[in-house]
């Protein structure tokens, strides 16, 4: 499973909004990684960000 979709699931699971920080925590990734991860997700419109610094699945 690529970091994207690890990223995806691990927020669509959680339900809640997540910071980068907490993501790393829950999947074992590396912080650059979750964060290209996350970058791509946002650009795809495939993630949120309800407030600062936290983001949650569409």
């Amino acid at each position: 499973m690529d970091a994207k979709t690890q990223v995806l699931e691990i927020m669509k699971k959680e339900g809640t909004p997540l910071n980068a920080g907490k993501i790393v925590e829950l999947t074992n990734l590396d912080r650059k990684v979750v964060d290209k991860a996350m970058a791509d997700l946002k650009e795809e419109g495939l993630i949120i960000s309800p407030k600062r610094c936290y983001w949650q699945a569409k």
